[in-house]
């Protein structure tokens, strides 16, 4: 089938099963709004009180005076593997589940008015830039963000039961972009994207405003499969890379004798998912580079009960290779380690499998 049909058939599939309604007080769905950066960004995009869910619980106009380990900062980017935000709770030792809509941004670097993710606590990253989308995908010790140490976590989006999205008013802008960025410098505000917190990993996902069908390869209905299915890549342990890589199949496409087919998740009242009909395959990566951590995250507070860790300056490749997709760690049920690789640690397995649980 041609991409242009697959994408299609995603597309009308996906729409036949979104069960998310808008809350009559917010009507206007997060996906919907769009702001140029800086100057149009509101102080929140998501004030309303009248929602159910009550107005978001940070800003979204964020610089040097929010930029410290409080901020509630809601305004996040991905940019490359030195510059790039996750989102976590703004509480320690809280879980995904119980703080989705409160999620605040931390980022590897400075100025982007929000919490920094700590020295030391990135294990492992991988970034990949694709034809429509960019990918960064790795380890992390998820108590210095504080998510809690047990915590598997799940995902987080622009879009949730009610449109608002998970952080309620979270935004996300990147510069990666080519069609979109003419300085090196613009940021363009990204509509579909995912990221997929817990089992001390994680995997984020932008895709190309510009692209042929962003929805399609940043899906969110795939919320109970993790990294595995939504993101596969092939993260490890120790290593900081940044790659090239092929767009991966648009996540619930597969096909079967012949046949392209679309998987649909079972709703959770169905109980845990035990068998997906296909699994999900990494795809073709190149022109890898391989970099210190401590020469891409530099002035990073100290974590919590440790030492500071320092850099040098300047962010020099260590080494240069070239990778492919590679075979997963399976678990009982078909699910795989965010880090699909020969270093992939039973954590990373747990982590995929709670995601499909």
């Amino acid at each position: 089938m041609a991409p242009s049909a697959l994408y299609a058939l995603l597309a009308v599939a996906a729409a036949s099963v979104v069960l998310a309604q808008p809350d009559p007080a917010a009507p206007t769905p997060l996906y919907d709004k769009h702001y140029k950066y800086p100057n149009e960004i509101p102080y929140q995009v998501d004030p309303n009180t009248a929602a159910i869910r009550g107005p978001q619980i940070g800003y979204n106009q964020c610089n040097s005076t929010t930029e410290n380990q409080s901020s509630l900062c809601q305004t996040s980017f991905i940019n490359h593997i030195d510059d790039f935000c996750l989102w976590a709770p703004s509480k320690p030792n809280s879980t995904i589940g119980d703080t989705e809509g409160q999620e605040v941004a931390w980022c590897t670097k400075h100025g982007h008015g929000t919490r920094l993710i700590p020295a030391g606590a990135l294990k492992g990253v991988q970034f990949i830039r694709t034809p429509d989308y960019i990918q960064i995908a790795g380890f992390i010790d998820q108590t210095q963000i504080n998510i809690a140490a047990s915590d598997y976590g799940g995902e987080l989006d622009p879009h949730g039961a009610d449109l608002r999205g998970n952080p309620l008013g979270g935004l996300m802008y990147s510069n990666a972009f080519p069609s979109t960025n003419t300085d090196n410098n613009s940021y363009a505000q990204v509509s579909d994207w995912t990221n997929f917190m817990g089992g001390s990993a994680f995997c984020a996902k932008a895709c190309d405003p510009a692209g042929k069908t962003p929805g399609a390869f940043c899906q969110n209905i795939y919320d109970r499969l993790g990294c595995e299915y939504n993101a596969p890549n092939n993260a490890k342990n120790g290593t900081f890379e940044v790659c090239e890589g092929d767009n991966m199949t648009p996540p619930g496409i597969y096909t079967s004798s012949g046949h392209t087919m679309t998987y649909f998740q079972p709703p959770e009242s169905l109980g845990p998912i035990t068998t997906v009909p296909y699994t999900a395959s990494v795809p073709a990566s190149s022109n890898c580079v391989t970099y210190h951590s401590t020469d891409l995250y530099q002035s990073l507070p100290t974590p919590t009960g440790s030492a500071a860790t320092t850099g040098k300056p300047g962010s020099s490749p260590s080494s240069t290779r070239s990778a492919s997709a590679g075979g997963a760690a399976p678990t009982s049920n078909g699910a795989s380690a965010v880090g699909i690789s020969s270093v992939a640690t039973i954590v990373g397995v747990l982590f995929a499998m709670v995601f499909l649980s």
